[in-house]
């Protein structure tokens, strides 16, 4: 496995990671007056807010492009993302092929087309 193919594990991963904590009822956040209201942050130096500031930024990028591909290239994509998570090869969905080949062959195409739109939008290096 070469290391584009590492970081995207990696990205995957943290994105599963990050879109498991969304909230889209409930919560603090769930009022406009409080929308962007952050926890309070004193024990953070500036280096770890930016930090986090970045990484949310390129977790909402990840999350834009895998929205926009495809339905199959979408589904084999989060459950690959989600597998990482774990550490376990477990989930599955019917919308896959049966096949494993056609399966791996689908997420082969899934993997190019969001390195492709993740280079384009500067999350990921060409030559990463």
């Amino acid at each position: 496995m070469n290391q584009t193919q590492r970081t995207l594990d990696d990205l995957l991963c943290a994105w599963h990671k990050w879109a498991k904590g969304y909230q889209h009822v409930g919560g603090i956040n769930s009022s406009p007056m409080f929308r962007d209201t952050k926890t309070s942050r004193g024990w953070d130096t500036v280096a770890d807010i930016v930090d986090g500031e970045i990484h949310h930024s390129v977790m909402e990028s990840i999350d834009f492009n895998v929205m926009q591909l495809e339905p199959d290239y979408r589904t084999a994509l989060q459950l690959q993302a989600r597998n990482l998570a774990t550490g376990y090869s477990v989930w599955n969905s019917p919308r896959l092929p049966n096949d494993i080949e056609s399966r791996a062959q689908l997420l082969g195409l899934a993997r190019m087309a969001l390195i492709l739109r993740l280079v384009s939008a500067g999350v990921m290096n060409s030559g990463c």
